[in-house]
């Protein structure tokens, strides 16, 4: 009895290397590659929570938009090397989470809700707590395949990396304006409640990822693409903060294009010429 137990338990043994072996395998680069650029766009988030904590907004500030870049990245990388998986999907939620949703929440209470004790505290949470449910969302319209495509270039709420960057407005034209005004808490609070207000909510945003260029334009935007990377060298935070503003008033356009009564009368349009 005791020689075929012995043999048993070799082929088992021999049977979960195997199969640890065909795992490994199936380990590539590429397909490493998405999920280590998200694990530097969480830490980008984590690194931004820390300079904040020291008072150096700036360098907070940086770091937030470098996890915007990584948060872009990631997913045109996975895309392109074909390593789209639903392991990959939740890091990224989890990452943008940290980056989009806790760090700027702690950044604009150091900056400026602190100040309101408890009641500022409470107004980043509630951005936290936004950003958390605006991430869920998403993850559930995508498995419904209910997200941005190209056919309708247009998310459901505001998208957390877009929700980051507005929420940081204030401070961001504090870098420009040493204006006592611009610090203070009931501006922050009221940047929160709009940011929180556009997160929950079922208002179309523009998607720039999936907005379509006419063949005759693409020059025009090469060419605006390369002045726009020239501000930013030279006028970095004037640069974000106009063209936030510029996000902001195409929010109206977006609702308006997006309603019901008007995709209705373009898809009707669109049967008259077949």
């Amino acid at each position: 009895m005791d020689q075929p137990d012995r043999i048993s338990r070799r082929k088992r043994a021999r049977q979960i290397v195997a199969a640890r072996l065909e795992r490994l395998e199936d380990i590539s680069i590429g397909k490493l590659v998405p999920s280590s650029i998200t694990l530097l766009a969480l830490a980008s988030g984590i690194t931004a929570i820390r300079f904040a904590i020291d008072g150096k907004w700036e360098v907070a500030v940086t770091f937030i938009i470098c996890a915007g870049i990584l948060d872009m990245l990631d997913g045109r990388a996975a895309r392109l090397l074909g390593a789209d998986s639903r392991f990959g999907a939740q890091l990224d939620s989890l990452a943008d989470l940290v980056s989009f949703g806790v760090a700027p929440g702690i950044i604009m209470y150091r900056w400026s809700l602190e100040q309101m004790g408890h009641l500022g505290w409470i107004a980043a949470l509630i951005f936290c707590a936004c950003g958390a449910i605006r991430l869920a969302r998403f993850n559930v319209e995508s498995v419904r395949d209910e997200g941005a495509t190209k056919g309708n270039p247009y998310f459901t709420g505001l998208p957390t990396p877009a929700a980051a960057c507005m929420v940081l407005l204030p401070l961001l034209v504090s870098f420009q304006w040493n204006d006592p005004w611009v610090n203070q808490p009931w501006v922050s609070g009221t940047m929160i409640a709009l940011t929180s207000m556009l997160m929950v909510s079922r208002l179309p945003t523009p998607s720039i990822k999936y907005m379509k260029l006419q063949r005759q334009h693409r020059i025009l935007a090469g060419v605006c693409f390369a002045l726009l990377a020239a501000a930013l060298v030279v006028w970095p935070w004037a640069t974000m903060t106009i063209g936030l503003l510029i996000y902001v008033a195409s929010i109206p356009f977006a609702i308006h294009a997006h309603h019901p009564r008007y995709v209705a009368k373009r898809a009707s349009r669109a049967d008259e010429r077949f």
